[in-house]
């Protein structure tokens, strides 16, 4: 477990951090209050053992501004003699765990550490067990409350305890390998293997190697013996997304495997037996593809013992809520973002987009403006969408708003290009508290060039210093 203990005295913080320390938990020390605020949003703690008399920042104050930002663990508050009345005040309007008189003793630490430890193990697993309730219906990452979606979770259900070969079918970014993945962790085989191969990735010349791997020598550049991924997915499930673009050989292939679930790597001698379920997916129209001779007709009809479609988002947009409420709890940690929730505007905004490009696509807008937003609830202003109509565009900044989250900068006449970008760029990571994915997102510049610029600005000033001594 992760302890922050915020503690103004030295003598006191050194002692209660060993007695911590020695029972195995994680620790973090703050001087006071402020430091502790500070402290907390960056290391996230399990558990908050704090003195309450503290400068700049007390301990009622610190768990006061922790509670009403939803971030509040289970906290044991120390207090000196003749402090016990303010501690159980504290304990019982704030909502900590309990209150331990100083000196501290290290099994009176210990006993209430297991005990707030244990809280906050129930706590998280109440939260988790109401997310799932509040879903009526979710296989592994895939949540949906939609007719449309709880027809393919009981699909799901149905096919996944039997062997049988399954062919998913549906637009791009609909969540094809999500459905996979999920008859694989509902089968008996959700303990083995769970390889997936994207057969449009791969080069033509690789694909073959890849599925039933190589003997040493075998051909130019074999310099090893390879393992395919049917071979690797002995006992388990292989998955082969875009079925459509593997090529026509490969395809005959896959279909001799497909009688006997026996193959033979190439440049071998042997073949080899593997038990294995195939899933293949593809966003193309199956009986389109044949007729074009992109999909074999008989392997079609070997795959698609039992299929599973999925419906584009656009086609169940009152499942976008839940899928953005399921996004921003998986991101936060992420992105070390505090992003509660998206506004009512803004989900109206979401829901009003046709999202050709599905669920990929929604997430990648949802990620983007998370980052962009940093904490509390993301607005209509925190959203770029590539393909807004005039219909449905992105909100403007209001101005108020734009100057409370969005500080001026001034930059005054004189400056070189270079100066000002450097005063923006330093400017920005002080808003983000030092957060660089989102300065590099809220800049408009990559990730790697935000670095080079903060590691170019380092050397300057060390060249600087160094000159003026």
């Amino acid at each position: 477990m992760k302890v922050l203990l915020v503690e103004d005295d030295a003598h006191q913080r050194e002692r209660c951090a060993s007695l911590i320390s020695a029972q195995g938990h994680e620790i973090e020390t703050a001087v006071d209050g402020q430091d502790g605020l500070e402290k907390a949003a960056i290391y996230n703690p399990d558990i908050i053992v704090t003195d309450l008399r503290m400068p700049r920042v007390d301990g009622f104050e610190l768990l006061k501004s922790l509670r009403e930002s939803g971030n509040l663990p289970p906290t044991i508050v120390l207090t000196a003699f003749g402090s016990v009345e303010m501690a159980i005040s504290v304990v019982h309007d704030l909502g900590g765990f309990w209150f331990l008189e100083k000196p501290v003793d290290g099994k009176s630490l210990q006993l209430l550490l297991d005990r707030a430890a244990s809280h906050g193990r129930l706590k998280n697993e109440v939260v988790e067990l109401r997310r799932q309730l509040s879903f009526q219906g979710s296989i592994g990452e895939m949540v949906g409350q939609s007719a449309s979606m709880q027809h393919i979770f009981a699909l799901i259900r149905q096919v996944a305890p039997s062997n049988a070969p399954v062919l998913v079918t549906g637009e791009s970014g609909t969540g094809k390998e999500l459905v996979a993945r999920g008859v694989h962790e509902l089968s008996r085989r959700a303990d083995k293997p769970f390889i997936a191969i994207n057969c449009a990735a791969l080069p033509e010349a690789l694909v073959e190697s890849e599925l039933f791997g190589h003997e040493k020598g075998s051909f130019t550049g074999a310099v090893d013996r390879r393992i395919g991924c049917m071979e690797q997915a002995n006992g388990g499930t292989l998955f082969l997304d875009e079925l459509g673009e593997m090529p026509m050989p490969t395809q005959a292939k896959l279909l001799r495997v497909l009688e006997d679930y026996t193959l033979r790597r190439i440049g071998g001698k042997h073949d080899i037996k593997v038990d294995m379920r195939i899933i293949a997916a593809t966003n193309r129209d199956p009986r389109q593809a044949i007729k074009e001779q992109k999909l074999r007709e008989d392997l079609f009809y070997r795959l698609n013992v039992f299929h599973i479609e999925l419906p584009p988002l656009r086609d169940r947009r009152e499942d976008i809520d839940l899928i953005v409420a399921t996004l921003v709890a998986r991101l936060n940690p992420k992105h070390e973002t505090r992003v509660a929730g998206f506004h009512a505007d803004t989900l109206n905004l979401l829901r009003s987009q046709r999202w050709d490009g599905n669920i990929r696509e929604l997430r990648n807008v949802i990620e983007r403006s998370m980052i962009i937003a940093g904490e509390g609830l993301v607005q209509p202003h925190h959203i770029w969408l590539p393909n807004a109509t005039a219909a449905n565009p992105v909100l403007p900044v209001p101005a108020t708003e734009a100057a409370k989250e969005h500080p001026t900068l001034d930059v005054r006449v004189g400056h070189t290009i270079d100066e000002a970008e450097r005063t923006l760029i330093e400017a920005t990571l002080d808003h983000t508290r030092q957060n660089k994915t989102r300065s590099a997102a809220m800049l408009g510049i990559s990730a790697k060039t935000l670095h080079a610029k903060i590691n170019q600005y380092r050397a300057e000033a060390a060249t600087a210093e160094s000159s003026s001594d």
